[in-house]
């Protein structure tokens, strides 16, 4: 830790009354907010669309109205900030647009549940009281996130905050609506879809969650004698809905059975036994039933042979078909149905347990329920396709580039997209419907239809659909603004690889459709916050961390390092408290240590002196700073959060402040020229190296620059460029200075010394590259000159110098001798013993491998003793 003892510098500098500005101790909680405030009061993160400056674009992942503050967010946030600060301190019109989703089916339970606690539904309000409703709960209760961003530090352009049901975003929607109807590219069907009977609305099938659930397969027996079958299913509940039974057109067991019809049990119905190349003849009996309004493989067989299609459950899940199971609940009703199928003797094999994979919805957790449904559907294909091509020909480039196949996976196998759900709480559907079946989609700048029997379709679009908008409809399309003409396409998408499917292949999707051009030049995917354990962070696990927590307790510049520090690209991020209590350490010895300089005049008044003029450890840390800079540069480029990150601290902490500034303590004690081009250079290495960690550490950052450079702020500062100094020579001198005092720091240790604990010394630096720092040497390594009568009773060699202690007053030598030899001792006895087993045949032919290793590094352990023990001796006179 830096001694921050004051000494007064030659000269009354600029800087003389600058440490008086900063408290002895640095208190995140006291300036976070109030710089965060006055950043955007000056309009520091405000982009102009009308500058002649190189436009660098990020538009935030929308998050939820609903939603708060996770640390998700806040990994990906600090990532995002950290480019756009950069980039804005490189001379860029940095633009990162701020917004929120509207998010249908999370807004809409939330205020249904509101209504529940008032014994009401939305049904009782009606679809405009609902709406109503709705956004009155989103402007007092949404947008609670907006207030967290600021927390954090996010440095967004505010007066651009968009949300997705804005009226300009609206008519966006409306717009690409009406022109993918027009282009054929929008159509209504009846298909199978995914339904929760929870959120009482289709989904779509990335919003579906598959997990192993425990369940039981039954064998059921339809029809009779040697016209009979045996279907086995886990989903009993759905053969009240069977018209059909399968079998593959080549399985000889079953030619018989083609084309006949068979009784259904529990019905008063006959169905068919139909031949379809679907069936795998190898897997259970080779004969399935067929449930076409249920299933969508079934769906397709019922289309393939023309089959009735029958829905026997309403949209809660609750059976409909005519008998004695109608109103059960489709769990309810499969028990019921396997009871009675027994009594018949139809069950020929009792419930066994299988786990499978089952559909559940990613909002609510509800069962999926697979169910026919007419609704409004995306022909995917050419849009998937260009969006594919537009990655393969290199316009858009996903980093890592080993993430690029989890898109092609999907952009290449995607399904027709339903984008219409029951709900009402979003962007209706632009469609009216006639008296006489007539069907008119209206742009926003028409006129719907009127007059008598013409109705709107109720139901509203998917999120994604106008989230997949987000890259131009927020920069004012449909409109030509001058906004979308400077900002898009933007530059990257820093986004969890985890929602490939959700939003980026949409916004591909629709980019390419819409603009011609891709919505971004580059998709850097990150991975995912795990716990300190590499673990999924759930409630269920209890180690779910909110992130104000950590804030509050360490300050934002804490947790964004921690983030920014293990961020590798494309892999999941581990987190636990100890580590942002170090990112808060580090925080601390920046501020400290700035303070020590500060107060022994470092100064960035005036042009850097010659380096004719410096000292090799003045040369050295310049030459170290440009290195560093060509590195953290590199770094971004790449999106190496983590290795910038590990370079800044490094630097800042073991190079500036535990080696320089202490090498330097010696050069300002005695003052004089060489003081004044130490403060100097100081001077320029803090103002560079703040200026380095400021996109990742605003708030630490911005307090000290302001106060070592007398500068407005470091937020519009210039970003350091390498000057091209280098010095070899100092840098191979420093780092044999470093050898040297870490040998001897580990010898004192060895001696069992205090780090503070003063011995005398005699030096033999002649001929080495340590001469010119004897006194910098004897400081860092408590070495007082040897005196009159000097004897030393240890000495070592190190980097070609000689350094001899006097330790009789220090340590007893007799009894540190005799220790060390004990300890030798037992280090030979362990190297005999195991050099023994292992020299022992019939122990290395059956011992297993994992034992035979460990002794092995049990005798490489006594071998290091050994040296180690041996040098120590002989360093004992």
């Amino acid at each position: 830790m830096t001694d921050n003892t004051q000494q007064s510098p030659d000269t009354n500098g600029p800087n003389s009354a600058i440490p008086a500005d900063l408290p002895t101790q640095y208190a995140p909680a006291e300036v976070e907010g109030k710089l965060y405030e006055r950043w955007v009061e000056r309009g520091y993160f405000e982009a102009d669309a009308k500058s002649g400056k190189q436009p660098y674009t990020i538009v935030i992942p929308p998050p939820n109205v609903t939603g708060s503050l996770h640390l998700g967010h806040a990994f990906q946030h600090t990532l995002m900030d950290a480019l756009t600060r950069r980039k804005r301190m490189q001379g860029y019109e940095a633009l990162w647009l701020p917004g929120m989703d509207h998010a249908g089916i999370a807004t809409q339970n939330k205020v249904e549940q509101q209504l529940g606690e008032e014994g009401k539904s939305r049904q009782d309000l009606g679809r405009e009281a609902f709406v109503d409703r709705v956004w009155r709960w989103k402007e007092e209760y949404g947008g609670k996130i907006l207030g967290q961003m600021r927390r954090l530090g996010d440095g967004v352009d505010w007066s651009r905050e968009r949300f997705t049901m804005d009226e300009g975003l609206s008519r966006a929607v409306q717009t690409v609506f009406k022109k993918m109807y027009d282009d054929g590219l929008i159509y209504r069907a009846e298909r199978i879809i995914n339904w929760c009977p929870r959120c009482l609305t289709a989904i779509s099938d990335i919003e579906v969650e598959y997990q192993e659930d425990d369940g039981e397969l039954v064998q059921l027996k339809y029809g009779e004698g040697e016209e009979s079958v045996v279907v086995a299913t886990t989903r009993a509940e759905t053969m009240l809905g069977d018209t059909a039974v399968a079998v593959h057109p080549d399985d000889e067991r079953y030619q018989h059975l083609i084309g006949k019809l068979i009784k259904l049990p529990l019905t008063d119905r006959s169905i068919p036994v139909v031949a379809d190349s679907h069936v795998d003849p190898e897997f259970g009996t080779g004969q399935v039933k067929v449930t076409p309004a249920h299933d969508p493989n079934d769906f397709e067989i019922g289309r393939r042979h023309g089959l009735p299609m029958l829905t026997v459950m309403d949209e809660r899940g609750v059976i409909t078909a005519h008998g004695p199971y109608q109103g059960l609940d489709r769990f309810e009703a499969r028990s019921a149905i396997v009871a009675a199928l027994r009594e018949q003797g139809r069950v020929l094999e009792e419930k066994r347990p299988y786990v499978h994979s089952v559909g559940h919805c990613s909002r609510c957790k509800t069962t999926i329920e697979p169910r026919l449904s007419m609704q409004w559907w995306v022909k995917v294909a050419p849009l998937a396709q260009a969006a594919g091509d537009a990655v393969r020909d290199g316009r858009v480039t996903i980093h890592p580039a080993d993430m690029s196949s989890r898109y092609f996976d999907w952009v290449d196998n995607m399904h027709d997209w339903t984008i219409s759900r029951q709900l009402w709480w979003g962007h209706r559907i632009p469609v009216w419907y006639g008296p006489e079946g007539e069907v008119v989609c209206v742009g926003p700048d028409e006129e719907p239809p009127t007059g008598e029997g013409w109705h709107q379709d109720p139901d509203v679009l998917d999120t994604w659909f106008s989230s997949g908008l987000w890259p131009f409809s927020t920069l004012g399309w449909p409109d030509s603004t001058p906004d979308l003409e400077k900002f898009y396409g933007t530059d990257v998408l820093v986004t969890g690889y985890d929602i490939i499917f959700f939003w980026v292949a949409r916004m591909m999707m629709f980019g390419m459709y819409v603009m011609e051009e891709p919505p971004f030049h580059t998709i850097a995917l990150t991975g995912l916050v795990r716990d300190e354990h590499g673990k999924k962070m759930s409630k269920s696990f209890g180690n779910v961390v909110d992130p104000l927590d950590w804030m509050d307790a360490y300050g934002s510049d804490a947790l964004r390092f921690t983030l920014a520090s293990g961020a590798n690209p494309g892999t999941d991020v581990p987190i636990g408290e100890d580590w942002v209590k170090a990112s808060r350490n580090f925080a601390n010895k920046l501020w400290n240590a700035t303070r020590f300089a500060l107060m022994n005049g470092a100064t960035v008044q005036g042009p850097l002196p010659e380096a004719s003029e410096m000292a090799a450890t003045d040369r050295w840390i310049l030459s170290r700073l440009n290195e560093v800079l060509a590195e953290v540069d590199g770094y971004y480029d790449d999106y190496q959060f983590a290795k910038l990150s590990d370079a800044l601290r490094h630097f800042a902490w073991d190079e500036v402040f535990d080696w320089y500034v202490e090498l330097s303590k010696t050069t300002f004690a005695k003052g004089g020229r060489p003081a004044e081009v130490s403060r100097r250079v100081l001077g320029e290495v803090l103002d560079v190296t703040l200026r380095l960690l400021h996109p990742v550490v605003p708030f630490v950052t911005e307090t000290l620059w302001t106060t070592l450079t007398g500068g407005e702020s470091v937020v519009v500062a210039p970003w350091p460029q390498d000057s091209g100094f280098r010095d070899a020579a100092a840098e191979q001198e420093i780092a044999t200075v470093q050898q040297a005092v870490t040998e001897v720091r580990r010898f004192r240790a060895d001696q069992g010394l205090q780090p503070g604990q003063k011995v005398p010394a005699q030096l033999v630096l002649d001929g080495t590259d340590l001469v010119a720092h004897e006194d910098a040497i004897r400081q860092l390594l408590r070495l007082q000159p040897a005196g009159e009568g000097f004897q030393a009773t240890a000495s070592l060699s190190v980097a070609g110098a000689t350094v001899g202690l006097d330790l009789s007053g220090a340590i007893d030598v007799e009894a540190e001798r005799k220790r060390l030899a004990k300890d030798l001792a037992a280090a030979e006895k362990e190297l005999a013993q195991t050099g023994a087993k292992l020299a022992n045949e019939a122990f290395l032919a059956k011992a297993p491998d994992h034992v035979v290793d460990k002794i092995r590094g049990r005798k490489e352990a006594a071998e290091a003793d050994i040296a180690r023990l041996t040098q120590q001796l002989e360093r004992l006179h």
